[in-house]
């Protein structure tokens, strides 16, 4: 359904750390730059990060989230370690499970150097 997920940058340089430190713990390679974007890719689909094309400062959305899927509750675990410790935010809950609908996610959220939350997930049956 989804080609891709893109989400706006005021600071590519530093939303280009943060990214590389917590996309690594999930098996994906650095991004690559590319003029006013970062582009990273793997089997599972595509992420960017821009800086808004019509000039003006970018925005976090309110109630928007982007979810990565992890292997296990370790990947998450290291996700969320990486994030903190590359500028991120922890949010929500602290990481661990949630039972939801007849099943168990191990779940971190954090919020990326521009506000965007983000939210690493392993399904556990």
């Amino acid at each position: 359904m989804f080609s891709h997920i893109m989400v706006g940058s005021n600071d590519l340089t530093k939303a280009k750390a943060f990214y590389d430190a917590v996309l690594t713990t999930l098996g994906v390679p650095a991004g690559g730059a590319f003029g006013d974007r970062v582009f990273y890719s793997s089997p599972g689909g595509n992420f960017a990060v821009t800086k808004p094309i019509n000039g003006q400062a970018a925005t976090f959305a309110n109630g928007g989230t982007v979810a990565f899927a992890c292997s296990s509750p370790e990947q998450v675990q290291a996700w969320h370690a990486a994030g903190v410790a590359s500028g991120g935010v922890s949010c929500e809950d602290p990481p661990g499970v949630r039972e939801v609908g007849g099943g168990k996610l191990y779940l971190a959220y954090l919020r990326d150097p521009d506000g965007n939350k983000l939210c690493a997930i392993h399904r556990m049956g």
